[in-house]
């Protein structure tokens, strides 16, 4: 098997929380050596008082090393800074002031390693009249606009059930990461790369965005109908509930697969333009017939027609799926604390350098810091004189 694309590149992972460690997730995913660099504590909890060994924690930080090192301190910044001089890739996510503070900013480490590439993600970026601001996921999601098109129509905002912001900042600052190590190939110079959650949020808000931005149309909440496709949304059946995608030119063999040629026929219906008019009582006429028969029966009928239509699973039964099950995204780790279990793996496949079997487990605080410090020249009573300082 190859070598996974990234395994010649170093990274410093000064990042916690969510939308900082999904970014760092891309790099060790795909072969990086990351060192996760830690303050000092006792190990048990993360820094939102999660627990170490528990799902989310063990999710976000597998296939890294970690040490423990007080950057606040004289000795520890040092350490960092002579890490820092090797390393190609640093990552952090604290607000936009307190890398300056600490002196372990883009502009401190260039001077010492001028090919570093620098990412940093805030929550309202690096600059600006909210830049020092504290921001979190659903502070950006409110910010951001998408409660406001979140939801059923006046039932007031509602937040989407993932930390959307974080993901996507996350994983854009992993892709601006690529951009700039490619740069790096041709010029032999790093670079400063940043997003932000409001940012991310924004981008996400896609052609939501560009309606207002080109037409000036301020979009509301439509619950489970598309805002544009129409019609596609979640239909009742029997046994629940299915979601069925019927615009544009799958309207006509949709009504057929339906058992209601008539509605194709139905002047009230003939264009897009009047079936977005109509909605409402199309929705119910829809509705009336899937109603008659089970989730399975409309799947199959409509899958069979080339109509897009899925179940809408709890997440057990997301994972129950047989197609699921085959692309094997729900990949194992084995923990030496804690056993066996599964984590959420890649959704990228490359066919020249496919993922381990098994993930590494996610390390316990300061595993690897003696590690680290011996590959720096320190030996173990320098170690033991800084683990007695508060240094690690």
């Amino acid at each position: 098997m190859s070598a996974l694309p990234l395994s010649h590149l170093s990274v410093l992972d000064l990042t916690a929380h969510r939308a900082g460690p999904t970014a760092v997730r891309q790099l060790a995913d795909w072969g990086a050596k990351v060192i996760k660099i830690e303050p000092p504590s006792d190990g048990k909890e993360d820094s939102m008082g999660a627990a170490r060994h528990g799902f989310d924690f063990q999710n976000l930080h597998r296939n890294k090393e970690s040490m423990t090192l007080n950057l606040k301190s004289t000795q520890g910044h040092a350490i960092f800074m002579q890490l820092a001089a090797k390393a190609d890739v640093i990552v952090e996510n604290y607000r936009a002031d307190v890398k300056h503070r600490l002196k372990v900013d883009y502009d401190t480490v260039a001077a010492i390693n001028p090919r570093i590439v620098y990412g940093s993600i805030s929550g309202f970026g690096q600059n600006g009249p909210d830049a020092t601001r504290p921001g979190v996921d659903q502070i950006a999601q409110g910010m951001g606009g998408l409660m406001s098109i979140t939801g059923e129509p006046g039932r007031g905002p509602m937040r989407v059930g993932i930390p959307i912001a974080d993901l996507t900042s996350g994983l854009l600052l992993a892709q601006a990461i690529m951009l700039a190590l490619y740069n790096r190939e041709r010029t032999g110079k790093g670079q400063w790369v940043h997003t932000s959650l409001i940012e991310a949020q924004i981008f996400m808000l896609d052609f939501q965005a560009a309606r207002w931005l080109m037409k000036g149309e301020v979009a509301k909440q439509a619950g489970n109908d598309h805002p544009t496709s129409i019609p596609t949304g979640v239909f009742p059946t029997k046994d629940g509930y299915i979601n069925i995608a019927a615009a544009g030119g799958i309207w006509k063999r949709f009504t057929e697969a339906l058992g209601a040629p008539e509605l194709a026929n139905d002047p009230d219906l003939a264009t897009p333009n009047l079936r977005s008019q109509n909605r409402k009582a199309l929705n119910e006429r829809i509705a009336a017939v899937t109603r008659t028969q089970t989730a399975a029966h409309w799947i199959e009928a409509f899958t069979k027609a080339g109509v897009p239509c899925g179940p809408i699973n709890s997440i057990d039964k997301t994972f129950a799926e047989p197609q699921v099950q085959h692309l094997g995204i729900a990949r194992p780790v084995k923990h030496p604390t804690i056993g066996d279990f599964k984590v959420v793996g890649q959704p990228i496949n490359l066919s020249d350098a496919p993922q381990p079997e098994a993930l590494q487990p996610t390390p316990d605080l300061g595993q690897h810091t003696e590690k680290v410090l011996t590959s720096l020249g320190y030996d173990k009573k320098a170690i033991e004189g800084l683990r007695a300082g508060g240094v690690i």
